[in-house]
């Protein structure tokens, strides 16, 4: 079943990049995307069909507006401390601890913070991140668990595993 989603998303995939409907596209997309499925199905995620839930996909496209507003306000804030005369920055490594159990939103979890400017995802083990923060505001890991991961663990929680 593995082989069949990799094959599909990978159509879909090359169609939306290539934006053609014709029938030598859809040959060279069949083709590559048959190729792209005996080489790296194996690779895949497993449990691809419950993504096809509708519950997921509402959760989904909630994650990703949250994701957009604390993108957004990251943004002005760097911004903010960049500008600054003074640079008011105080930069270190904070300890998190998360909830989440597969390896999928675990990474999704990492990349989030990663993306989201003033913040870079260092290092997973087991269960704790080490996040470099730009401006660390709270000593407290419970706390600061709370400011990086808790708009998007919540999310995550409800779509990806």
């Amino acid at each position: 079943m593995r082989y069949v989603s990799v094959f599909i998303l990978g159509l879909v995939f090359w169609l939306l990049i290539t934006f053609r409907l014709t029938v030598a596209n859809l040959i060279v997309g069949a083709a590559a995307s048959l190729l792209c499925a005996v080489i790296f199905a194996g690779y895949s995620i497993t449990g691809t069909f419950k993504m096809l839930s509708p519950v997921r996909w509402f959760w989904f496209f909630i994650y990703l507006i949250t994701f957009i507003i604390s993108c957004i306000k990251a943004n002005i804030d760097v911004a903010y401390r960049v500008l600054h005369p003074r640079m008011p920055i105080r930069p270190g490594i904070v300890k998190i601890r998360t909830n989440l159990k597969s390896d999928f939103a675990k990474t999704l979890l990492a990349n989030s913070i990663t993306m989201t400017p003033g913040t870079l995802t260092v290092d997973i083990k087991d269960d704790y991140f080490y996040i470099h923060w730009i401006y660390i505001r709270s000593e407290d890991p419970e706390e600061t668990a709370r400011i990086i991961t808790g708009p998007f663990e919540k999310y995550i929680k409800k779509f990806a595993e």
